[in-house]
């Protein structure tokens, strides 16, 4: 029989991505409020509203289903960072301030995307090595935004990396104290208070590269 069959209006092809996304929201849904700890295959599909069966067509199993979520919260707030960047007008500072502000509301605007990335993330292995692999990623944007700026020499790439893998966990570490209510400060002061330091801490960096000679 054809995979192709249509049923109901939809492609068998339409059909399983369908339930691949009620999978995913309500991977979203679990491990955005009850936590990792408290997720199973079960539960995900009780909350999806198909059988197991359906749960293993897309994914090989929930380390597997978690990954995914992460993912598409890691893209959706990349895509938001990179237009907002895009978009902005002025110097360093608003494009900072753009880019801050946009990555800080795709991640916290939904109380569970938050949960994903910055609390279960810690608590899983397979999402503690996304979370890494993708700090990374997030290192290399500040990184190229950097040298936008500043169009540093090769001989200042090793602190230019430094800089940006210090300002990218320094920004996750934030957001993880300010989610956690450790920061009494509101979303724009912290938004704002960020942009100053991006800048400044850039600023920094370029001092220091000139005082080595690099530049």
């Amino acid at each position: 029989m054809s995979s192709s069959r249509v049923y109901a209006g939809q492609s068998a092809e339409h059909r399983v991505e369908a339930r691949r996304r009620a999978l995913l929201d309500a991977g979203l849904e679990l491990l955005g409020t009850r936590g990792w700890s408290a997720t199973t295959v079960r539960g995900i599909c009780t909350e999806a509203g198909l059988t197991a069966r359906f749960f293993y067509e897309s994914f090989a199993g929930l380390d597997e289903l978690a990954v995914a979520v992460f993912d598409e919260i890691a893209t959706d707030a990349t895509l938001a960072v990179t237009t907002a960047v895009a978009a902005a007008d002025g110097g360093r500072r608003a494009r900072a301030l753009a880019a801050i502000d946009a990555g800080v509301r795709a991640l916290t605007d939904d109380p569970r995307r938050a949960r994903v990335v910055f609390v279960e993330a810690l608590g899983s292995e397979p999402l503690m090595r996304r979370r890494m692999r993708t700090m990374t990623a997030l290192s290399e944007v500040i990184a190229g935004y950097g040298r936008e700026d500043y169009a540093p020499p090769a001989a200042a790439e090793p602190l230019l990396r430094v800089t940006a893998g210090l300002l990218a966990g320094g920004m996750a570490e934030l957001l993880i104290a300010w989610i956690d209510g450790a920061l009494d400060v509101t979303r724009e002061e912290l938004v704002a208070d960020c942009a100053d330091l991006f800048v400044g801490v850039g600023d920094a960096a370029r001092t220091i590269a000139e005082r080595r000679g690099h530049l």
